[in-house]
């Protein structure tokens, strides 16, 4: 049995990894501030902690005797990243390097970070992988950049194990339906189940790689137990992808085009590296997993 910190453990991705994480024996520790989270996704065998991640003082004590500390918190999406930068870079760069000092300090034994693929920007060259220089073109994706590299910095200097895993569209339960975090799917799905059209950005031939939750949270699991510890990033995406429109053609229902944002046209994955150094492979497939979420939200 392993002691753990989850930051951001009453999020989506959070709160399925600490789910998974106590089912598997670990003794879970949940940092959340809220903003974004809910406590009532947390789970009842955690300690949960509501606090600030911008107050090292604060935080710092919970980081004894830990042994594994998954830093998945953040103020995610790329859209409000652009209009914010300065509140997100708080967010998401100051809690950073807040975690990997308490983690210092407290000798754990490993951080996992959460990154994304937003780091990667607009590429021409596809599938993505790992050797593919970062070039985001959002406030967010520099900002989960800086995390990448803070983490290898503190490998380096400080010899604190870190591996940084970069997710792509990550989908599944708990997953925001509404707001700035709402993702494409849940957007789809809340139209359709309001009988509402459903809103294409631009054309819809951008073409986007999607995550089940639980691959990613068995990412987690299988990066924290491996013996990778030199900050480097791994993808952990599926290897196919779909556009806009064919995701709305799976949801099936009547569609409206919207104004175009700054956003990659592409972000096909390579998870080959996930498979050769953590023995990872995605188990779901998004057309696979819809209708099941349609069945659940009542869509015809």
């Amino acid at each position: 049995m392993a002691k753990c910190i989850v930051t951001g453990g009453a999020g989506f991705v959070g709160s399925n990894l600490v789910d998974a994480l106590i089912g598997h024996g670990d003794e879970v520790i949940v940092i959340d501030n809220l903003a974004t989270g809910k406590k009532e996704y947390v789970n009842p065998k955690a300690r949960f902690y509501e606090l600030d991640l911008r107050k090292l003082e604060d935080i710092a004590p919970l980081f004894l005797d830990v042994d594994y500390v998954f830093h998945q918190a953040a103020l995610a999406r790329v859209e409000p990243s652009i209009k914010d930068p300065i509140t997100y870079n708080d967010n998401n760069v100051n809690t950073t390097l807040n975690v990997l000092v308490a983690a210092r300090d407290a000798k754990v034994k490993k951080v996992v970070y959460a990154s994304s693929s937003s780091i990667y920007g607009d590429q021409e060259k596809m599938p993505l992988t790992e050797d593919t220089p970062g070039a985001p073109i959002s406030p967010y994706g520099l900002q989960k950049y800086i995390g990448e590299q803070y983490c290898r910095v503190f490998s380096y200097v400080y010899k604190l194990p870190t591996v940084c895993l970069r997710y792509f569209n990550v989908y599944g339960k708990r997953m925001a339906t509404e707001g700035a975090y709402a993702s494409v799917i849940s957007i789809f799905g809340q139209q359709r189940q309001r009988g509402e059209a459903m809103t294409i950005t631009g054309d819809g031939t951008h073409l986007r790689t999607y995550t089940y939750v639980g691959d990613i949270v068995r990412a987690n699991m299988l990066a924290a137990e491996s013996n990778i510890d030199d900050g480097r990033a791994i993808n952990t995406g599926q290897s196919t992808e779909y556009s806009v429109n064919e995701i709305a053609k799976i949801f099936g229902g009547p569609t409206k085009n919207i104004a175009e944002r700054i956003e990659p046209t592409r972000n096909f994955c390579s998870n080959k590296l996930a498979a050769e150094v953590l023995g990872w492979e995605p188990t779901m497939d998004l057309p696979a997993w819809l209708p099941e979420y349609k069945k659940e939200m009542g869509i015809n």
